[in-house]
C-alpha cells in the first residue's frame, strides 16, 4: 500500500498556505501534488539501473507555481483544449467564454480549475481534491461540484478519477496537462523518446489557432502516424509536407482513441531507451492531446526546475480529454452532462522499466 504525507509548500502572493502530498510506494517512487491546480510537481521513478529521477517538468517554487506555472502539471476545466470563437450553444442559449487563445477559449480560461486551491482530504490512500465553480463562473452554465481522486499504487500506476454533477446541463471536459520526460530531469528533448498511439485518425485543424475544421484526418502516409513506435522526433520537422504539423508547429493534435467505448484501454505507450522507463497512458475518454512541446522554447527567462530554462521539445503531453471544440461540433462525441447526473471518468499513466 502507498502512504500519503502532507508538508506546506509556503504562501501565495494572496498569503493563503499553499500544501503539496507525497504519494509514496515501497519502491520509493513517489508522486507530489499540490492543492493548488490539482499539481503534479514530481514524479520520482528509478530507471533500469535504480537511479531514481523526476520526469515532471514543471517548476518548483510556489512563487514560479503561481507566476509562470500556467498549466504545467495541473488540473484542467471546465473544458479541455480550445474552443473556436470562445462561445457555444446549449438549449438555445449562447454561452459567452474568456478570448484568452487569441479570439477563441483555452483550457477553461485564466482563472480555471489550474488557479484553484482545491480542499483536500486523505482517505484510504487516496488524495481527494475537491472543489465548486459557480454557475456562471468563466462563462458556464451550472453550479458544478468536482471531485478528483489520485493515487499511486504498489505497481506505480498513477490514477486520476474524476467526478463531477452540475444543476444545469453544462460541458464537462477535464484533463490533467502534466509535462513528462521519461529521461529524468538532464535529458533536453524527448525527441528520442519513442511513441505509440492507438489511434488512426486525428481531429484536423484549420490553422495555427488550432481550431478543428470539424472532419477526421487519416494518419495513414502522414507524420502523424505513430500506429507502431516511432521517435518523436522522427517526423516532426516535415512542416512542409504536413500543413498540419505546420499548424501545431509540431505535434498539437488530438488523436481519435481507436475502437472507443467508454471503457479503459491503452491508448498511448511511450518509451525512453536510455533509461529504459516506459509509460502506458490508459483512459476512457475518447480523445487524447498529444503535445511535443513545441512552445516550451519561448520563455527564455522562465526559470523551471533547478533554476534552468526548458528549451524547445523537452516534454511531451498525453492529455486525455473529449475532442476540442466538441460543443460546437455535434458529429464529435459529446462533452454535456445533463442536470444531476453524475459524470465519472479515469485516466491512468503505468510506469514500469523496459
Amino acid at each position: 500500500m502507498s502512504n500519503i504525507t502532507k508538508t506546506s509548500l509556503g504562501k501565495l502572493s494572496t498569503g493563503k498556505e499553499i500544501f503539496s502530498f507525497r504519494l509514496k510506494n515501497s519502491s520509493g517512487a513517489y508522486c507530489d501534488i499540490s492543492d493548488y491546480g490539482g499539481c503534479i510537481t514530481n514524479i520520482i521513478l528509478p530507471d533500469r539501473n535504480g537511479k531514481m529521477d523526476d520526469i515532471i517538468v514543471g517548476y518548483d517554487t510556489v512563487q514560479s507555481l503561481e507566476d509562470w506555472g500556467t498549466f504545467f502539471g495541473k488540473l484542467v476545466g471546465r473544458y479541455a483544449n480550445r474552443i473556436g470563437e470562445a462561445k457555444f450553444t446549449l438549449n438555445d442559449v449562447t454561452y459567452n467564454l474568456e478570448k484568452n487563445n487569441g479570439e477563441n477559449h483555452l483550457h477553461g480560461g485564466s482563472c480555471g480549475f489550474h488557479k484553484k486551491i482545491w480542499d483536500s482530504e486523505i482517505k484510504d490512500d487516496k488524495l481527494i481534491l475537491s472543489l465548486f465553480s459557480p454557475h456562471g463562473e468563466g462563462g458556464y452554465p451550472g453550479n458544478l461540484k468536482v471531485k478528483v481522486i489520485y493515487s499511486f499504487d504498489e505497481n506505480s500506476v498513477l490514477r486520476i478519477e474524476y467526478e463531477a454533477v452540475s444543476d444545469k446541463d453544462t460541458p464537462a471536459n477535464f484533463t490533467n496537462h502534466a509535462f513528462f520526460n521519461l529521461g529524468g530531469l538532464d535529458c533536453e528533448t524527448v525527441r528520442d523518446h519513442e511513441m505509440l498511439i492507438n489511434a488512426d485518425y486525428i481531429t484536423s485543424v484549420k490553422d495555427r489557432a488550432c481550431i478543428p475544421d470539424g472532419k477526421l484526418m487519416k494518419v495513414q502516409g502522414t507524420p502523424f502516424d505513430f500506429r507502431t513506435f516511432k521517435k518523436i522526433g522522427e517526423d516532426i520537422d516535415k512542416t512542409e509536407e504536413c500543413a498540419q504539423l505546420l499548424y501545431g508547429n509540431g505535434y498539437d493534435h488530438n488523436y481519435v482513441v481507436k475502437g472507443w467505448d467508454k471503457t479503459l484501454k491503452c491508448i498511448a505507450v511511450t518509451k525512453e531507451n536510455v533509461s529504459g522507463r516506459k509509460m502506458e497512458t490508459y483512459s476512457d475518454m475518447p480523445g487524447v492531446q498529444f503535445y511535443s512541446g513545441n512552445g516550451l522554447g519561448n520563455y527564455p527567462h522562465t526559470k523551471g526546475k533547478k533554476g534552468v530554462p526548458y528549451t524547445t521539445h523537452q516534454a511531451f503531453c498525453l492529455e486525455t480529454q473529449f475532442f476540442p471544440d466538441c460543443v460546437n461540433n455535434p458529429q464529435f462525441p459529446s462533452c454535456i452532462i445533463k442536470a444531476g447526473e453524475i459524470f465519472k471518468t479515469v485516466t491512468e499513466y503505468r510506469f514500469s522499466i523496459d
